[in-house]
């Protein structure tokens, strides 16, 4: 594992600060009062008259796109494996600084100390009655003519991150996708899982809740496949991008977030700590084995299960054999053994100051860490980033300044855990909530066709406008909006509840506007050895404008975001949605001694501050349109802190009961599902509880977590209307 950058190599200190200090102090010339109306007159005909409108360098921008650029650095960051906290991640970030460095970006590694979690040893065999032990190889293979089949080797074994060390040997049962619908159903089948082995597929729900969940139901261990079904629907890689017979997702089981020793604060140097046993004890961790395997070892444990037959939701695709509940006859011997360790991670910071607001800043971000080569999860995302960095540069070359500061980041350890972007957020907690406009978040930049997107609903519109002048990469004579109108998706724009990428801490922890977003969403070969540049090359993306798009629309949300005068936001929009709740919450209460009022009351309340914010802007836009009217520039700053400042209005200090680095009370993920976005997720948390229970104090607890719905509500009211009461 290498150092950060060192400062001849193109970075600049890591620690330097966000923000370049202001020059010195120069010796003032005074003019008299007509010099200074001659003056003004003349910059305010110039900026008229010659001065290019921010319109014109976001066109400029647009036309700029490069598809070879995006390829090149895809193709060097996924020469090798690079997982968080190696020497092949070191060599990619090393890669980062340099390509933002040359574009004369002030750029600098911010390192962390963090708990990583390595494979020393796996083995897993089969013993069934009559048939005697057969070992599972626990291999990825290589294919004929594999160009990275040479630094295949270097990739990180087969493993589950945080999984407990020991040594089981039990009968195994099948849980379908591991949730706790189907530990609930199997135990109404009179299924006995304690102290055995649970096998359950992929899909669903995040793979720590999967192997949680078989621990919260008795389960000694756990073992979690890629079925035919979800992952092998087609021709295998390479002839298809189908996931082949011995592909593994490997991943992570943490449900936390950030670093596990320094759970709530930053993972700075000489900080308090957790010590690792600490860390590995909590509810958060698994806290027994457990190992993922091919789709090919999955069913062939599946065959030899005995016992009921399995409902038929719960069997495989076409040529699957008949999936049994178990438990038994066959037993599984499995043994994991882990090293969790300390070591450095290195987020990547670039800054391009703004010129008139430079406190004010737009984040761009993306993870550079991946579990094998990376070239979907997440290096489209960092090819992207680089492409529109270049893009950047040359409207500077232009002439171009943004009004406000926009920072580039590319994060580290996100599989992990979100690590990366969650330290840097809680080290720069302060900061960034007083000078943070938004956070745009990419991940995988390009999974396939087709675009998505999620958003905290303030930028919903502005999505949409930026994607009516974003060409559609697969189809010259339409836009990128045309292409997501016409997506089947039951839900246009998804909320960014989920804890599935680094928007987490931004939005969930301290309250900042933020969108998400990519070309497809999902692909077999997920987190297998087969996420290369040749997966990219042939099926993700052939000719890399799916990159180009990606970086244009995620480039142009951040321009209109920092160099409009007036932020762009809508907040009539966060009004429907709150609404939309609020019935979804009210449809579950049916019947029970519990009262909605207060929440319907705070909701009623925002929509009138929302309308009065809509007529602020229109009138403020209105005065934009004729030359010799001049907007007030304490009015526009007033508006914009309310627009930028009322997201932070919805998280409360003490945070979700039970889950108290989550402060964002209208979004969280769900509580038995990390990627599942949920809307009041306290409420939610507490109905689950009272359905369970059905007491008195329950249903209480229900109303008190309404009641505190209402009072985040409320404020965000009084935030946005500005006034006090």
């Amino acid at each position: 594992m290498a150092p950060p950058p060192s400062e001849d190599d193109g970075s600049t200190s890591s620690r330097t600060p966000l923000i370049p200090a202001p020059p010195p102090r120069r010796a003032v010339t005074r003019l008299n009062p007509l010099a200074l109306l001659v003056a003004a007159a003349f910059a305010a005909s110039y900026h008229f008259l010659v001065a290019p409108s921010p319109s014109y360098y976001h066109s400029l921008f647009l036309s700029l796109g490069s598809n070879d650029t995006a390829a090149a650095h895809l193709r060097a960051l996924t020469l090798r494996p690079h997982l968080a906290g190696t020497e092949a991640n070191a060599r990619a970030a090393a890669h980062v600084v340099s390509a933002l460095s040359s574009l004369n970006f002030p750029t600098h590694v911010a390192p962390y100390s963090v708990l990583l979690s390595y494979p020393i040893h796996r083995s897993l065999s089969l013993s069934a009655p009559g048939r005697g032990t057969t070992p599972f190889a626990l291999v990825q293979d290589t294919y004929p003519g594999d160009p990275y089949a040479a630094v295949s080797a270097e990739a990180v074994p087969t493993f589950l991150a945080y999984a407990s060390s020991g040594s089981v040997a039990a009968e195994v049962f099948y849980a379908n996708y591991g949730r706790p619908e189907d530990f609930a159903y199997l135990a109404s089948r009179g299924v006995n899982v304690t102290g055995k082995v649970a096998l359950a597929r992929y899909g669903k729900v995040y793979r720590g809740d999967i192997v949680i969940n078989a621990r919260n139901a008795g389960a000694a261990a756990a073992v979690i496949y890629t079925d035919a079904k979800d992952y092998a629907a087609g021709k295998a890689f390479p002839d298809g991008p189908w996931m082949p017979p011995t592909g593994v997702q490997i991943g992570s089981t943490f449900k936390g977030v950030g670093d596990p020793t320094t759970p709530m604060w930053a993972s700075s140097e000489g900080c308090e700590r957790m010590s690792v046993a600490e860390a590995m004890a909590t509810d958060d961790m698994p806290q027994i084995p457990a190992l993922p395997v091919s789709g090919r070892d999955g069913e062939a444990i599946l065959q030899l299960i005995g016992g009921d037959v399995a409902p038929e939701d719960w069997q495989g695709g076409d040529g699957a054999p008949v999936y049994r509940l178990g438990p038994g006859p066959t037993v599984l011997n499995l043994t994991y053994a882990g090293n969790e360790t300390m070591a450095t991670i290195q987020n990547v910071i670039s800054v391009i100051e703004g010129k008139e607001e430079p406190e004010r800043y737009i984040i761009l971000g993306n993870h550079r860490d991946a579990w094998t080569f990376g070239a979907v999860d997440p290096n489209s995302g960092t090819a992207a980033l680089l492409e529109l960095a270049h893009r950047f540069s040359e409207l500077q070359k232009k002439g171009w300044r943004p009004r406000r500061t926009i920072i580039l980041c590319n994060w580290d350890a996100e599989e992990y855990g979100l690590v990366g972007s969650t330290e840097w957020v809680e080290e720069n907690r302060a900061v960034l909530t007083s000078r943070t406009v938004a956070y745009l978040n990419v991940d995988s930049a390009v999974y396939g066709a087709g675009f998505y997107a999620s958003a905290t609903p303030q930028l919903d519109e502005l999505l949409k406008e930026a994607s009516k002048q974003v060409q559609n990469p697969d189809n010259e004579t339409e836009s990128l909006y045309d292409l997501w109108m016409a997506s089947d998706s039951s839900s246009l724009i998804g909320r960014l509840g989920g804890g599935g990428s680094d928007y987490s801490a931004f939005v969930q922890h301290i309250g900042i506007p933020s969108v998400d977003m990519s070309m497809g969403s999902g692909y077999p070969v997920y987190h297998s050895l087969y996420d290369d540049f040749v997966w990219m090359e042939k099926f993700g993306d052939p000719l890399f404008r799916r990159h180009v798009a990606v970086a244009s629309i995620w480039g142009l949300v951040a321009l209109r975001l920092s160099d409009e005068e007036i932020l762009p936001f809508n907040y009539s929009i966060y009004a429907v949605e709150l609404e939309n709740g609020a019935i979804d919450i009210n449809e579950r209460l049916l019947g029970v001694p519990v009262s909605l009022s207060p929440l319907q009351k705070s909701i009623e309340e925002f929509k009138r501050a929302a309308l009065k914010v809509d007529s602020e802007l229109k009138a403020l836009h209105t005065w934009k349109i004729w030359p010799s009217s001049r907007t007030n520039p304490l009015k526009v700053r007033d508006l914009n802190e309310r627009l930028m400042m009322t997201e932070r209005a919805f998280t409360e200090r003490e945070g979700l009961s039970g889950r108290p680095w989550y402060k964002h009370l209208i979004y969280a993920p769900s509580l038995h599902d990390d990627y599942g976005a949920q809307v009041y997720p306290g409420v939610d948390d507490a109905i689950q509880m009272a359905e369970r229970t059905n007491t008195s104090e329950s249903w209480r607890s229900v109303q008190h977590e309404i009641y505190r719905l209402a009072r985040v509500i409320n404020q965000a009211s009084l935030v946005l209307s500005g006034g006090l009461t």
